[in-house]
């Protein structure tokens, strides 16, 4: 064989190297076409030698190796072939395990869990703590770690006091100290190998315990309980006997207690108020472990967050630092995202136009099938939705008298009085929010008034030609109706399309307004209830904290639509900056009641 016949062999069993290595570089992200040739070059390079190579050592070894030639081509090709063969089924296997993998390092780090109401953020911490399973997937976490869930939907067990619940939270210490004391019993009936064996369990127990804290525990249980403000109530009252805020905090309270290198909170703020909220808010930020936070409380999550993720479209995207910080990163990612598309469309446009103009005629078709595979080819930039933001309006009705309500030396109250004798009125037109810490009778006051519960003392009256709405804070029954059912109930003379545009306008999709109500969340829920209190003729509305739940873009819209409410309002909330920009007067009930706060 020649030389030149060499070369041509070689670059002909080199270019299939080069190709593949061409066009694996070119697919690879973050590589340009120098270093895909370069890349090329390399390995067709490499292959182009092996003949050269096998030529030089032939014609030296032709004698030894030449009886056997056939016999080492076959080992190498089985031996290549069941390597080909490994690869691809072991790579199958790698793609499954990682298909839907997706790691979150907390390390130490401060998250906030953000997004509309409905991405679902709660579902997402109910699927990490194990309450719901996923559709794809699994979740794994790491070694030993401890994990704490503070839920909206947690129960508390009746005949428990609050200080008993509490107590829960060191259970583990408390088992532990069970067996040393079990230990010391043993002792007097042991030999001297057990009663050296026991000595120094019980020594490891009794270490354990005084590093823990364990001897001071009712202490720490009365610092934090005083901190949400559950000393107020008493530790010794049953759990069955508190409101739904009260029963909130208990269980805020006991998550606090245990510790838990990692924390899953779910909106604990709801429900607190004002002052406890900055005991929470102390708290977080000294918490030496981790923690992932879902809250609609934008001044909160500034305080207490270092990390956001955002959750859209089952989408989660990470950002470092403060909520604020992430908006402004995401009106970024979202501008270039827009640009994006944009660009990519004018692109697709004068493709699709140079093969309209050029397909037909036999001198550019080839132009025109080139274009047509670069179209083909050409990954599409989703376009940018525009996020289902609500509209609240709030229908009025006919004018009132002067005064909507007139107390005279009202006691509020049920088995006992919460409230020395008081005195006020509400007059057409007033906008009044009523703050204070929990328990001390707020929601007692927005039920005495209505007449739903009666007064300990004292009277209220109502003026002429009312039509009050109620926003109650939390529903006293599972409802099993859908959220068109349940709005379709209350106003039967509407039809589908007009219940489902209502319902639409209040930023619900289809799939929550065909799914049951107990099932969505909290904020998806009050957005039914929301809706149902806008289809009716008011003048009067009567609201229980109304922002629970509530996302940024659904407590702004109401904002503006109680601004604009030409009605009278009374409004319960704990967050200052919701209201204090539009109300006339703000009611501290803690200037009214007889307990000691």
């Amino acid at each position: 064989m020649g030389l030149a016949e060499l070369v041509l062999l070689a670059v002909g069993l080199s270019m299939d190297a080069f190709a593949v290595s061409i066009c694996k570089g070119l697919g690879m992200k973050k590589i340009t076409l120098k270093v895909a040739a370069v890349l090329g070059l390399f390995f067709g390079g490499f292959q182009a030698g092996m003949p050269v190579i096998g030529w030089a050592l032939g014609s030296q070894f032709m004698g030894i190796i030449g009886p056997i030639d056939h016999w080492i081509a076959f080992i190498l090709l089985a031996f290549i072939g069941g390597k080909m063969l490994w690869e691809a089924f072991t790579e199958d296997e790698d793609k499954g395990d990682n298909k839907n993998a997706e790691r979150i390092d907390l390390g130490g780090e401060h998250v906030g869990l953000v997004g509309a109401n409905g991405e679902g953020k709660s579902t997402f911490l109910n699927i990490v703590t194990g309450h719901l399973l996923p559709d794809e997937g699994k979740v794994e976490w790491p070694g030993k770690v401890t994990v704490g869930y503070l839920d909206q939907q947690s129960t508390l067990e009746k005949g428990m006091t609050i200080r008993e619940v509490l107590r829960t939270a060191f259970d583990g210490m408390y088992a532990m100290e069970q067996q040393m004391l079990e230990l010391y019993d043993k002792m007097g009936d042991a030999s001297p190998e057990e009663l050296d064996k026991m000595m120094n369990t019980v020594g490891e127990i009794q270490s354990e315990l005084e590093h823990s804290g364990f001897y001071s525990l009712d202490s720490k249980i009365e610092e934090f309980a005083n901190g949400l403000g559950l000393g107020s109530i008493g530790l010794d009252k049953d759990v069955s006997e508190l409101s739904g805020g009260q029963r909130s905090k208990v269980l805020l309270t006991k998550l606090l207690l245990q510790n838990s290198q990692i924390l899953l909170l779910d909106e604990p703020t709801n429900y607190l108020d004002v002052e406890h909220i900055e005991w929470l808010t102390k708290f977080l930020q000294n918490y030496e472990h981790a923690f992932i936070l879902i809250s609609h409380d934008i001044p909160f999550l500034n305080k207490v967050v270092n990390v956001i993720y955002h959750l859209e479209n089952c989408e989660l995207t990470r950002y470092s630092g403060d909520y604020d910080k992430f908006q402004e990163m995401y009106a970024i990612y979202q501008s270039q995202k827009a640009a994006a598309y944009e660009r990519q469309q004018q692109e697709v446009a004068k493709l699709e136009d140079f093969i309209a103009r050029n397909k037909a005629r036999v001198a550019t078709t080839n132009m025109a099938k080139s274009r047509q595979r670069k179209l083909d080819k050409m990954e599409m930039i989703e376009k940018p939705r525009e996020k289902l933001k609500p509209t609240f309006k709030f229908t009025e009705a006919r004018t009132p008298s002067r005064f909507i309500v007139e107390a005279k030396d009202l006691v509020l109250g049920y088995d006992s009085p919460l409230t020395r004798p008081v005195t006020f009125n509400l007059e057409r037109g007033q906008k009044i929010a009523i703050r204070g810490v929990n328990g001390l009778g707020k929601t007692t006051l927005l039920k005495t008034i209505l007449g739903i519960i009666p007064p300990v003392s004292g009277k209220v009256e109502l003026g002429e030609f009312l039509e009050p709405g109620y926003f109650e804070q939390e529903e006293r029954e599972k409802n099993e109706n859908t959220a068109l059912d349940d709005v379709w109930n209350e106003y039967p003379g509407l039809t589908n399309y007009e219940v489902r545009a209502a319902l639409a306008g209040c930023g619900l999709t289809n799939e929550h307004i065909t799914s049951k109500v107990f099932v969505l969340s909290g904020g998806e829920a009050a957005k039914v209830r929301l809706c149902k209190l806008m289809l009716k003729d008011v003048n009067w509305l009567v609201l229980d904290e109304p922002t629970n739940h509530l996302d940024v873009d659904a407590k702004d819209e109401l904002k503006r639509a109680l601004k604009e409410f030409k009605g009278s309002v009374l409004l319960v909330s704990h967050e200052p900056e919701f209201y204090e920009d539009w109300v006339d007067k703000v009611w501290n009930i803690e200037d009214w009641t007889t307990k000691i706060i």
